[in-house]
């Protein structure tokens, strides 16, 4: 109980219940004797939390879930991307280290790509599981201007339990030579250690293939079981029109 300014007493609020934010309780065993016991509905949700800090996902971002993504009046083609993502965090305990173990939303722009792969990555963090995500433009752009982190940033990338690539060949006609050598790296790392990816991308597989055979060949193979391609009318794919 804390004391208000009046002199009255109100009840303390804590963000865990079982053990009142100390991580643990005491209990005792069959002979009375008291043992501290680590507190997991605690430990959990401080995992998931220390996962999401970690992922470089915006505040923004991070509200965006299934609950949240109307799809029911959208054209059938977005209906089958928000089922092919839905599907997928509902089984991706079971495939994670399978080689058929990512996602990937391509096409059009504002048929919901980002928000999906999104929630598919909020789903995962708030279950434990570590994801990075990679704004294409920006995070080479930050690459270029941090050459000395580069390195560091490629193995990270490479090893995270999942990687998010959101908007992947954005920008350019053509990707220069430096984003192609890096995202081999990645990519076949993960493809070679069956580590997921989630990729959304405005590009379709023969797009990607083009500008890389090895990157784009590697991702289909990884997401051939979760791919859906965007294509349709402006104005019945793209949300914002």
């Amino acid at each position: 109980m804390e004391a208000n300014s009046d002199g009255s007493e109100e009840e303390k609020s804590y963000r865990c219940q079982t053990c009142k934010d100390e991580m643990g309780y005491l209990v005792r065993d069959e002979e009375g004797v008291e043992k501290w016991r680590m507190c997991v509905d605690c430990r959990d949700w401080r995992k998931a939390e220390t996962v999401m800090k970690q992922s470089k996902i915006t505040e923004e971002f991070m509200s965006k879930t299934f609950k949240g993504f109307q799809h029911e009046t959208r054209p059938q083609i977005v209906q089958d991307a928000y089922q092919a993502a839905y599907e997928y965090a509902k089984e991706f305990p079971n495939i994670r280290n399978n080689r058929f173990n990512s996602l990937a939303l391509l096409g059009d722009p504002g048929c919901g790509k980002t928000h999906l792969c999104m929630a598919v990555a909020n789903h995962l963090m708030r279950k434990g599981v570590p994801v990075i995500y990679f704004p294409w433009v920006e995070g080479f752009n930050e690459m270029k201007n941090n050459l000395a982190d580069l390195e560091t940033r490629i193995g990270l990338m490479q090893r995270i339990d999942v990687l998010y690539i959101d908007d992947m060949w954005k920008g350019r006609k053509t990707p220069t030579d430096f984003q192609i050598e890096q995202t081999f790296a990645v990519v076949n790392y993960r493809y070679m250690n069956k580590k997921p990816i989630l990729v959304s991308s405005e590009f379709d597989v023969d797009a990607m293939c083009k500008f890389d055979m090895a990157i784009g060949s590697r991702i289909f193979e990884m997401a051939r079981e979760f791919c859906v391609v965007v294509h349709g009318d402006a104005k019945q794919v793209n949300y914002r029109l």
